[in-house]
């Protein structure tokens, strides 16, 4: 309690803090955010391209009050901080080596994971590695089936196909730019003015940054292995059976609607829900999404009063 000039008890928020960490781990300073009791569940969340764990900024309060939330930036990606000496090879499996070595850096055996965009790829290596781990998934817009690739592909396809200096250089012109930035955020989205101008003005001047956009572009040509791996974890989600909540925006113009649904071939407890948004739903539906998570995870028994053994 506080005391405010009338004399009157003021009650203090108990909103969790998040606080931002660094750890060394596969050679690299992984940056990361971190909210909730060191004794709760294990939640870690995976963001996407362009963005980082900035991406998570509201999600994560709303989540730590029961879980132990961990989000860190990819390399590549955010602030996370990769030396040249490194010799880095950016691609997806190297991301999911990373990821692997950041988990065993903080001590985490058990985890739920939260899986977006090019997390979804990273995250499913990591559970292929370590399906011991993970005690649930929740996928917001993170794909694992072809026909969940929308048409807005076509131009990554090609060069998927034809991988020339030319169709790299279609890429780096036509999505590397803060107009393409903005409209990944924008488009879908009921009120395209709702959404905060710091999420992609971060992304763009990250992306701005020497030598970034090859590493993008290396990630962009990379991503056809992931397509490739599609049938493996569709095998992990039958064999493990991970208890899977698709949370969607449905108007992603990259990974539609379809995509959501297809978790259910594998997985007939799949849980699906679709939001009224486009691919960077944490931008508009944090607290239907967190809402969602919440009742999700402690539908099967991952809270903090029920399963503490998640955390470490």
């Amino acid at each position: 309690m506080s005391q405010v000039a009338s004399g009157q008890p003021v009650t203090l928020s108990t909103v969790p803090v998040t606080s931002i960490n660094k750890v060394e781990a596969d050679g690299i300073q992984i940056f990361y955010r971190e909210a909730g009791e060191a004794a709760a569940p294990v939640l870690l969340m995976l963001h996407g391209f362009p963005t980082s764990s900035f991406m998570f900024r509201d999600l994560i309060p709303r989540l730590a009050d029961q879980y132990r939330v961990i989000a860190p930036d990819l390399p590549g990606f955010g602030f996370t901080e990769v030396l040249a000496k490194r010799n880095y090879t950016y691609s997806f499996e190297a991301l999911a080596g990373t990821i692997e070595a950041f988990t065993e850096a903080l001590g985490l055996n058990r985890y739920a994971i939260y899986i977006f965009d090019y997390g979804a790829p990273t995250g499913l290596r990591l559970a292929l590695r370590h399906p011991e781990r993970v005690t649930a998934l929740v996928s917001q817009n993170g794909n694992a089936y072809e026909e969940g690739l929308g048409d807005a592909w076509g131009p990554i396809r090609t060069y998927w196909s034809q991988p020339t200096a030319e169709n790299r250089d279609v890429i780096r012109q036509n999505v590397l730019t803060l107009e393409t930035t903005r409209w990944q955020y924008t488009h879908g989205v009921e009120n395209p003015e709702s959404v905060p101008p710091e999420s992609y003005t971060l992304d763009i001047a990250l992306m701005e940054r020497p030598g970034n956009k090859e590493i993008q572009l290396d990630l962009f040509l990379d991503y056809a292995s992931n397509v490739k791996l599609y049938p493996k974890f569709q095998e992990y989600f039958r064999t493990s059976k991970p208890p899977l909540l698709a949370i969607w925006g449905k108007n992603d113009p990259f990974f539609i609607p379809a995509g959501a649904e297809a978790y259910r071939k594998d997985l007939p407890n799949a849980r699906v829900e679709f939001l009224n948004t486009g691919h960077f739903a944490t931008e508009t539906h944090s607290v239907e999404i967190a809402a969602a998570i919440k009742e999700f995870l402690a539908a099967n028994g991952i809270s903090r009063k029920e399963d503490s053994r998640v955390s470490r």
